[in-house]
């Protein structure tokens, strides 16, 4: 059975943007979508309705919620020590297989990639007991991959100042999940594609990730960049990503 999994950042909480949001996830057909800047529950609530899902869970001022098509048997807000942003764990009704929704800090930059790393080890040690059980570690990382390049000049000018400040980054999040034997979902089936997720309307930079464990690489069936639904650019700063999953 094809397990459908979509990872979206909705910016502010999505307040306001409800509808466009809601034709995004339907192009996409999922069973499930992980969200981050999801800080309006009544958000959340409004696109489970407006897309069919059954289950919803969202939380005042914390980023990461959900919308199920299928019943939840369990989900959880945790948030290790040191970590910006709790992470959030669900387990899908039916199906041997966990996935954790995460949030790390924003801003490019040495000081704020740092505290990524933080976050991230923390999660990886809080999820440790299911690291041999087929699950999947999805959300906006907010840094990039090692051999991606950022251009400085198209971020904001604020920014450029931060990335200035604090010299040439070292980008080691998303290294730290490959060497702990994780599986990246769209550089598998895009190995030369650039994958950028954001901003929508210039895209520069991929922030947004999906990963597997190696062992379970086969169960991975596609990994795509949401791009084409018409309402995309109306929805989010970020496109979706959107995993098939033998589950």
């Amino acid at each position: 059975m094809i397990f459908k999994l979509v990872s979206y950042n909705i910016r502010y909480g999505g307040f306001g943007r409800e509808k466009h949001l809601a034709a995004v996830i339907r192009d996409c057909a999922p069973d499930l979508v992980v969200f981050q800047e999801a800080t309006h529950p009544r958000v959340i609530e409004r696109l489970a309705a407006d897309t069919g899902m059954k289950a919803w869970g969202a939380r005042p001022g914390h980023s990461l919620g959900f919308i199920s098509r299928l019943q939840i048997d369990h989900h959880e807000w945790h948030r290790p020590r040191g970590a910006r942003h709790p992470f959030l764990e669900i387990v899908p009704a039916g199906f041997e297989m966990r996935v954790f929704g995460l949030h790390l800090s924003a801003v490019h930059s040495n000081w704020t990639e740092r505290q990524r790393v933080r976050e991230l080890q923390a999660l990886l040690k809080g999820i440790e007991q299911h690291q041999h059980g087929f699950h999947v570690v999805t959300g906006d990382f907010n840094t990039l991959a090692p051999g991606a390049e950022l251009d400085p000049q198209r971020l904001p000018r604020r920014l450029r100042a931060v990335v200035w400040l604090s010299g040439r980054i070292r980008w080691e999040t998303i290294g730290i999940m490959l060497a702990s034997n994780y599986v990246d979902g769209y550089r598998t089936f895009h190995p030369l594609d650039e994958g950028f997720t954001f901003p929508t309307r210039d895209p520069h930079v991929r922030l947004d990730y999906i990963f597997i464990p190696a062992s379970f690489a086969a169960r991975l069936k596609a990994c795509e960049i949401v791009k084409e639904s018409r309402a995309v650019l109306q929805a989010s700063d970020h496109f979706p990503l959107l995993a098939q999953l033998e589950a």
